[in-house]
């Protein structure tokens, strides 16, 4: 097939935008002819695809977000695709992959802990606004033939918000490169990651992975982690905000170096490897990808029933379900129970196995299912 994929950023500094590049990836793999539709380019395209730039004027986030929604279908209806998938906010296409769900319901979900001037300014935001605009647009029927959602909490919000029907909308989790996230790397940097930020060889060490640490709840961390049963555990920060400096200052001054913030890291996998669990106690998250490397890594794993991919957890391993996250003893509990010495080797086989089953393999075998069926649908459209 020829595939068009539409994103308004070439880039690998985002979930949307890794997503967006592995795709594109996995489909030339499996032998399909991948052109991407891109405004901004800002790293190197995988080899053997085609990158057409779709033009949109520099006139700030909100023009150029409207620009590529409306240009964007026309450049890809120029260049005869079989089937063209957005993963972003277009007027028009043929398969609409939904990787964060609805815009409105995020904003909604992230007056929790904000100030009433945040909640202000998205209430009154062009941006905002307009992005809301074209998101009713591209949920109307006659502009998608198939919509494609990350999480069953996704469907169920694209479905109850703008009422699409649900046989319109189909869940695909998304992968994980599960050689690179392995079990196996403990072996070789667990020491080499504790010595290199000062934490104890024999101290359990609990990781946090993501950016914007207000909406991933690193908040509800905190506030569990001067519990003095958790005095042997340290907690590992990968990630970025824009009050990083502030979290450190609080944290040297609560908690002296039993939480470390080690900033955003290109080896991220060389951190799941010195981790014993990993905590994703987030407000709003679609799907987390870092919760499928966690796994893949033999990590259990607890998250709030808010992170899309706390859906894969079966077994044991629904243990890993934040029953209260805002309740401190009830988080510190759990936090102990995952990382019991007589169970955790079996809590860290069982997550492998789920890691296993959500593989990019496993994934783009299904995707090639979804995209075969809408393009043959689109050309019996075509000669009735």
């Amino acid at each position: 097939m020829k595939i068009a994929l539409a994103h308004k950023r070439l880039a690998l500094s985002g979930g949307t935008e890794r997503d967006f590049y592995r795709t594109a990836e996995g489909l030339r793999d499996l032998g399909h002819e991948v052109h991407l539709f891109c405004a901004e380019l800002r790293t190197a395209p995988p080899g053997g695809v085609v990158v057409h730039r779709i033009a949109v004027p520099p006139l700030g986030r909100t023009v150029r977000m409207l620009a590529f929604a409306f240009r964007g279908p026309r450049v890809v209806r120029r260049h005869g695709c079989d089937v063209s998938i957005s993963f972003g906010r277009m007027a028009w296409q043929d398969v609409l992959r939904s990787g964060g769900g609805s815009h409105l319901v995020f904003l909604d979900k992230m007056k929790v802990g904000e100030n009433f001037l945040r909640r202000l300014w998205h209430s009154v935001s062009l941006y905002h606004r307009s992005l809301l605009a074209v998101e009713r647009l591209q949920f109307q029927a006659g502009n998608y033939r198939q919509i494609l959602a990350v999480s069953a909490e996704v469907k169920r919000e694209i479905v109850a918000t703008y009422g699409v029907p649900e046989e319109r909308v189909c869940v695909i989790y998304n992968g994980v490169d599960d050689r690179r996230f392995h079990p196996r790397n403990r072996e070789t940097v667990r020491a080499a990651i504790k010595r290199q930020w000062s934490i104890p060889l024999d101290r359990r060490l609990a990781l946090f992975v993501g950016s914007g640490f207000q909406r991933k709840g690193l908040e509800r961390l905190l506030r569990v982690w001067g519990a003095e049963r958790l005095n042997d555990v340290y907690l590992l920060v990968v990630g970025d905000d824009q009050q990083i400096a502030r979290y450190r200052l609080r944290a040297e001054r609560e908690f002296g170096g039993r939480v470390v913030f080690a900033g955003p890291r290109e080896n991220v996998e060389d951190y799941f490897a010195a981790a014993d669990i990993f905590l994703l106690p987030a407000f709003q998250e679609a799907f987390g990808n870092v919760v499928l490397e966690a796994l893949a890594s033999g990590l259990p794993v607890l998250v709030s029933r808010e992170v899309g991919a706390s859906e894969v957890l079966s077994g044991a391993m629904e243990e890993g379900f934040l029953v209260s996250p805002d309740d401190p003893a009830a988080v510190e509990s759990q936090i102990r129970a995952l990382l019991d010495p007589s169970r955790w080797s079996d809590l860290s086989q069982r997550a492998r196995k789920i890691g296993e089953r959500y593989s990019w393999n496993n994934h783009f075998q299904e995707l090639e299912r979804r995209l075969l069926a809408v393009a043959e649908q689109k050309r019996r459209a075509s000669k009735s």
